[in-house]
């Protein structure tokens, strides 16, 4: 008699490979920019609000020019599109709490996706509405008859785009700092404040010389003062060059201690 040898079941192991980049991928960025052009409110607030805002305040300005004979219109437009791409890449920053509310970080610990991956998603996502904000209020002040050589649009959007990067940044910051009910309080009013001191709402000579001293150390101050150069005809001021660099390193570093801590804990 004759006993069979029982066959192992095959055991299929799974493909534990990381994926590419991370797992940073084109149709993940694509859902998050779709996600984000369709919120109403964060629209109506970074892409239609500046351009309303040039439209009283700068329109007015119209026979008024500055010292190089540039019109004053043009510097309100650049102020006014450094502060909308400010707000759109905060905004996009900052909805990190709400995800967090809901669990989306938990539910992403249980992907291959990287933190570093994930974070990049959002800083793009945060760059595009940035420059988005910046071409439409260009456009607006365009239409408006505010007239500049070419190259002054080009450079002084540029400045006003990758400036931006800070506040990316920085609303990711926010959104692991502060719980998902309080982000968007949190987020206008401080916005605003940092607008006022740095130059963008009203220029800073005109400020008291306390806090004229103050307004250099501000995060916005540097964007306003690259953004502006080549229409005021200043240059390159190597201290709004450090005022950008100093603010980027020290919210990207508070954002991704904050990520670390935060998904830590799922």
């Amino acid at each position: 008699m004759t006993t069979s040898t029982p066959t192992r079941a095959a055991v299929i192991e799974p493909d534990r490979r990381l994926p590419a980049l991370g797992g940073f991928a084109p149709g993940a960025l694509g859902i998050e920019l779709r996600r984000v052009l369709r919120n109403r409110r964060t629209l109506a607030f970074t892409l239609i609000m500046p351009g309303v805002f040039f439209l009283i305040f700068g329109l007015p300005q119209g026979g008024q020019s500055l010292d190089n004979g540039r019109p004053v219109t043009a510097y309100i437009m650049i102020s006014l599109a450094v502060y909308a791409a400010m707000v759109a890449t905060t905004s996009v920053g900052g909805a990190v709490a709400t995800e967090r509310a809901l669990g989306w970080s938990r539910q992403l610990r249980l992907t291959p996706l990287r933190p570093a991956a994930y974070v990049a998603t959002k800083l793009i996502t945060a760059m595009s509405l940035g420059l988005l904000a910046v071409v439409i209020e260009f456009l607006v002040g365009a239409v408006a008859g505010v007239r500049v050589p070419a190259y002054v649009w080009l450079l002084s959007g540029l400045a006003a785009w990758v400036g931006s990067l800070v506040f990316a940044a920085f609303g990711l910051f926010i959104g692991y700092l502060a719980p998902a009910e309080n982000v968007m309080q949190i987020i206008g009013p401080v916005l605003a404040v940092l607008a006022m001191f740095g130059g963008l709402f009203v220029p800073v000579e005109v400020l008291p010389d306390v806090l004229q001293q103050v307004a250099k150390f501000t995060p916005v101050y540097g964007m306003g003062v690259l953004a502006r150069a080549p229409l005021t005809g200043d240059g390159v001021s190597l201290a709004a060059v450090a005022n950008l660099v100093v603010w980027a390193l020290l919210f990207g570093v508070g954002a991704a201690r904050l990520f670390r801590r935060d998904t830590a804990r799922v």
